[in-house]
């Protein structure tokens, strides 16, 4: 277990330059699903391990040696490896735990605070009397479908068909409830450092998502693109999201440069690239949870020999 446990440690390291490559080398929906598995997936594998790392250095504790009936010590290794080894692992969880705790209740209460109308309106479309240009989508409970809020700052900024693709565009975050990507990408992110730098991706990646659906709501790229670009520069030229909720997701957000160049077919197109990438992350994926798999059942075996049975094969 000692090796095969150091694995969904080390693979995050791996797999995470080959992560960030996927939100221009594959289709948006396609590189939001992978991101979004590859950042849960690893801090799960991530998670098992510390806990796998507890256990040896626990057991050499009386109590807990009485509670799992060993009769002798559970592994091979020296107390002076085994007990650092998992106070160290007990105090990454605790932190952890905790950070994870605190990050789910403040999501869930920015959910609620959003979910309550500044303005009373109860409609998909809230219209803001404001100069200053801003658009965003609130995402709603479970069992709401959110709110779209707008400006009349964002409004007088843009013309009739621009309009259109913007609302598209933020309507395309409420109905593929991006705020559960965003937030599974941000709870992993505390679970194993490496997988902090997978947060820009997966926004990025979002971003795409619901460029492409306004574009297809409007019929047209190039209204898109101009929609998302007039808008971006209208609201960072006024700070408009000074006022803005963190759970709410916005056109404006990201590089937005990048984005217009996709949608209008000037980024360059790299599958090979991709298709690289995807199975190099699904190879870190097996990998971490294949040791993690072996590292739990060495663990298992080891507890069956010090309760001085013969292990299961």
């Amino acid at each position: 277990m000692i090796y095969a446990v150091w694995v969904p440690l080390l693979m995050p390291f791996v797999a995470v330059p080959a992560a960030r490559r996927l939100a221009d080398a594959l289709s948006p929906v396609r590189a939001v699903r992978l991101l979004a598995s590859t950042a849960v997936g690893l801090a799960l594998f991530s998670t098992l391990a510390l806990l796998l790392l507890v256990v040896p250095g626990a057991t050499r504790l009386s109590a807990v040696a009485a509670v799992g009936e060993l009769v002798k010590p559970l592994a091979d290794a020296a107390p002076d490896v085994t007990v650092p080894l998992a106070a160290a692992a007990v105090a990454l969880l605790a932190g952890c735990t905790v950070a994870v705790v605190r990050t789910a209740r403040r999501h869930w209460a920015e959910l609620h605070r959003a979910a309550v109308p500044a303005d009373g309106s109860d409609g998909e479309l809230a219209v803001v009397r404001d100069s200053r240009p801003d658009a965003y989508a609130l995402p709603g409970l479970p069992g709401s479908p959110g709110r779209i809020v707008v400006t009349t700052g964002m409004l007088r900024a843009l013309d009739p068909a621009e309009r259109d693709a913007l609302l598209a565009h933020e309507r395309a975050h409420l109905a593929g409830r991006h705020h559960l990507f965003l937030a599974a990408a941000e709870l992993a992110a505390l679970c194993h450092p490496a997988l902090r730098s997978l947060r820009a991706p997966m926004g990025y990646a979002l971003e795409r998502c619901a460029d492409e659906a306004a574009a297809a709501a409007v019929g047209d790229r190039r209204v898109a693109a101009r929609a998302i670009g007039r808008a971006a520069l209208a609201a960072r030229t006024a700070e408009g999201a000074e006022g803005r909720p963190r759970v709410a997701l916005a056109a404006t957000a990201g590089p937005v440069p990048r984005r217009v160049e996709a949608l209008l077919g000037r980024a360059t197109s790299r599958p090979c690239v991709g298709r690289a990438a995807a199975a190099a992350l699904l190879a870190c994926l097996a990998l971490s949870g294949a040791a993690a798999l072996d590292a739990t059942h060495d663990l298992h075996s080891s507890i069956e020999v010090a309760q001085g049975e013969s292990p299961q094969r």
